[in-house]
């Protein structure tokens, strides 16, 4: 399905992606992991025509997205849909129009100007909202939810797109344990229920265990793991974030069950 080949970014002197290359058969729940600063943002931003790529061929079915222009660059961006960690929702807008948002790249100029959405897009809006849990938040204002919340609505609007793929940056990166526990349950739920390609950028080792097919390690801008998360070891973790042998997997987790565990401890030493 998904076929990337030597794809590298320059920004001046700077290669942030360095000649990626890898290739998926089918829909899966990718995994790309890694410090601050290796690429996977990049990466994501070219996939989805965000950012140009300075070299390289990223086919879809066969067709180089990379090479796609105008109309046809527009309805790509439709079938990859983009989730990012800071939700991107307009906050003063009610929560259903900012899923039918998810509409606009297929909506005339005119009907986008005067926010005119036909009856059957508003149904399917809170049809989606219901099926993430939070149908009943669709006349409230975005800013008005949390994060979790507002991430979900994100999710939402990109679902409206009805796309191939989705790309998440970062999608918990700002969220609680429990919120992002929620957010990445509906992820993998829509990946299998919808059989929907998801490529997901992730801080945490934990994270990538439990929810992904594959797990793709970046580091300086280049692939240097690529594997199932069984093969995700501490020591490979060590080799991705290129820390040594004091590297704590528990400083990344977003377990609720391990960050409950100190407060679990102290409370044993105060009895």
């Amino acid at each position: 399905m998904l076929d990337v080949e030597n794809v590298t970014k320059e920004f001046g002197a700077t290669r942030a992606v360095d000649r990626v290359s890898f290739a998926v058969e089918r829909p899966g729940f990718i995994g790309i992991i890694g410090r601050s600063g290796a690429g996977k943002s990049t990466f994501l931003r070219m996939v989805n025509r965000l950012t140009d790529a300075t070299t390289g061929a990223i086919r879809f079915r066969g067709r180089d997205v990379l090479a796609l222009k105008g109309a046809e660059k527009r309805a790509w961006q439709s079938d990859c849909a983009m989730i990012f960690q800071q939700f991107n929702l307009v906050p003063r807008m009610d929560v259903v129009s900012n899923v039918l948002h998810g509409t606009l790249n297929r909506r005339s100029a005119l009907a986008t100007f005067f926010n005119l959405y036909p009856a059957e897009d508003i149904h399917r809006a809170i049809d989606i909202l219901d099926r993430l849990g939070i149908a009943e938040q669709a006349a409230k204002r975005a800013e008005a939810l949390s994060g979790g919340q507002q991430q979900r609505v994100a999710i939402a609007r990109a679902l409206m797109q009805d796309p191939q793929i989705i790309l998440a940056d970062e999608p918990i990166a700002s969220l609680d344990p429990m919120n992002a526990q929620v957010v990445m349950d509906a992820l993998r739920r829509i990946h299998e229920e919808d059989g929907r390609m998801v490529i997901a950028n992730l801080h945490t080792l934990d994270t990538a265990r439990r929810y992904c097919d594959r797990v793709i390690g970046m580091r300086d801008g280049r692939i240097v793991f690529d594997g199932t998360p069984e093969q995700l070891t501490t020591g490979v973790a060590r080799d991705i974030y290129g820390a040594d042998a004091s590297f704590s997997e528990a400083a990344t987790s977003t377990s609720l069950a391990r960050l409950d565990r100190p407060a679990r401890a102290k409370e044993t030493e105060l009895l």
